[in-house]
């Protein structure tokens, strides 16, 4: 039997279905009718061979405390060799319920209240989050946006940063949310040795690690030996196949004391075994996904070209960061002279659009927004659309 969800085009009603996405605008405070494009979880079918193999699971009826064995091992090995160029040990792997769980787990476990940790804004919200909410320092080595519409690491600013705050810990983000960029070897590199000189462990993001439509994903801990060593690598199936709500993720910490440090906080959580059908799941994407997100990998890259294409045409003063990663578009809007409250207020009650403000991703993000494109062409088409008609537009002065 061959892949069957591979019809991208279908528009899946997901209401219903305590869907955080379609479920509860009106709960955070959204119009009811309000059509969502934020969240990082795709409106596609996952493979049809994960499908299978959960409603197998389900019928044996009995779900219980579960662990993983050989065979999830190997599958996700395997995909980290043919896909990454990695080569992982079964003792580096930690499974936690998720990347943001693993990145609160790291920062309780290799920094004290009141430490500085450094991030790379406009970034992932979480980060800050789990930073703040941890009686930690949010540090920020903020992105540069160049003329090339991409963005840039001042590694000098990086350093001074590092040295100025006491960093022991630094949050990479690779490829970059919400900027889209998939970093360099070169890149990396510089930062991974900054990081060795002053002692600075590196949790390294790489849960977008597949979405890669220019240049390549490096591994931040295959680069060196040396790098290896202060890396946390935090992966999952999660955002590859759209199994967010299985939560399962893959973490990888080759250092021993790195680890025994970092599992002794996940124990101190209280998380032992996960669920089952994270396992099912897993072990079914990297044993028999890859045909169906490979479709999926083209069907996402058409829709970015389609939203850069619409934008340089239709929507004046609105630049498209070029996006090398990810399924998320970052959308500059600053050259529409829209304040942010104006340009939210248009977005969410006018175009009747639920997209992420950029200001929530750091002071860097202020004035961009970013949309979730992995949904089928038609509501893509249909953001757009309404972004031109009812974002864009000048309004008219009733007298």
């Amino acid at each position: 039997m061959g892949e069957r969800n591979i019809n991208f085009d279908e528009i899946i009603d997901r209401k219903g279905t305590d869907c955080i996405k379609y479920d509860f605008a009106v709960q955070r405070g959204r119009p009811a009718d309000i059509l969502p494009l934020w969240v990082a979880d795709m409106d596609f079918k996952t493979s049809s061979y994960i499908e299978d193999a959960l409603v197998e699971r389900s019928r044996h009826g009995i779900f219980g405390y579960s662990e993983s064995g050989e065979r999830y091992f190997n599958a996700l090995a395997s995909w980290m060799r043919r896909r990454h160029g990695f080569e992982v040990r079964e003792e580096w792997l930690i499974k936690t319920p998720g990347v943001v769980f693993a990145l609160a787990m790291a920062v309780k476990a290799y920094t004290e209240i009141g430490d500085a940790v450094l991030i790379q804004q406009p970034v992932y919200y979480p980060f800050s989050e789990v930073i703040n909410s941890n009686g930690r320092r949010v540090v920020s080595n903020d992105l540069i946006l160049g003329e090339d519409d991409r963005y840039h690491i001042d590694f000098d600013d990086f350093q001074r940063k590092i040295v100025e705050n006491d960093v022991k810990l630094f949050i990479l983000c690779n490829p970059h949310n919400p900027s889209g960029r998939v970093f360099s070897r070169e890149e990396l590199t510089r930062l991974g040795d900054i990081c060795l000189e002053h002692g600075v462990i590196v949790v390294s993001d790489e849960i977008h690690h597949d979405f890669v439509f220019k240049g390549e994903h490096t591994v931040f801990a295959s680069i060196k030996d040396e790098y290896r060593d202060i890396s946390i690598t935090c992966t999952s199936p999660s955002k590859t196949f759209n199994l967010a709500g299985v939560l399962i993720s893959n973490i990888f910490i080759p250092d021993k004391e790195l680890r025994k440090k970092f599992r002794h906080e996940v124990d101190g959580a209280g998380i032992s075994q996960l669920s089952p059908f994270g396992i099912t799941a897993a072990c079914a994407a990297y044993e028999n996904g890859e045909q169906w997100f490979e479709q999926v990998l083209n069907y996402i890259e058409g829709n970015i070209s389609f939203v850069k294409e619409y934008t340089q045409k239709y929507l004046e003063g609105v630049k498209v960061i070029e996006s090398e990663g990810t399924y998320l578009v970052w959308l500059d809007f600053r050259g529409t002279g829209l304040s942010a409250y104006e340009l939210e207020r248009r977005i969410t009650y006018k175009a009747k659009l639920w997209l992420d403000s950029g200001a929530i991703f750091g002071k860097a993000g202020e004035g961009f927004q970013r949309i979730n494109v992995a949904a089928p062409r038609a509501i893509i088409e249909e953001c757009m659309e309404r972004i031109k008609k009812h974002v864009l537009q000048v309004e008219e002065i009733l007298l």
